[in-house]
């Protein structure tokens, strides 16, 4: 069923037989954090995970910057282009429009 050069076995659960040779790629407690979070394998893989996040997207700091600006930009124009357009068109709200036939 196993090697006989294996000297050890972990448990897997999602291996056939739910034990293999190779160890597992992280365990409790191999850091520790600053705040007190304990150091459990799913908090080391969801830090791993993160940390490959951050590096994978250089420019996701750069995107949120514009995101903000443009927000911050948006915030400023709509108001002063719905200010602009209501006092263009008053004239036409405040207007009587009267059809007069031709004689």
């Amino acid at each position: 069923m196993f090697d006989t050069d294996v000297l050890f076995i972990y448990y897997n659960p999602y291996f056939s037989s739910q034990a293999t040779g190779m160890a597992p790629p992280s365990y409790n407690e191999v850091l520790e954090f600053d705040d007190g979070t304990p150091a459990t394998m799913s908090q080391v893989a969801k830090d791993v995970c993160t940390f490959l996040r951050w590096a994978a997207e250089l420019e996701h700091d750069q995107r949120k910057r514009m995101g903000l600006k443009l927000l911050m930009g948006s915030a400023v124009l709509i108001p002063f282009v719905y200010y602009l357009k209501s006092h263009r068109s008053s004239a036409l709200k405040s207007g009587k429009i009267a059809y007069r036939p031709p004689k």
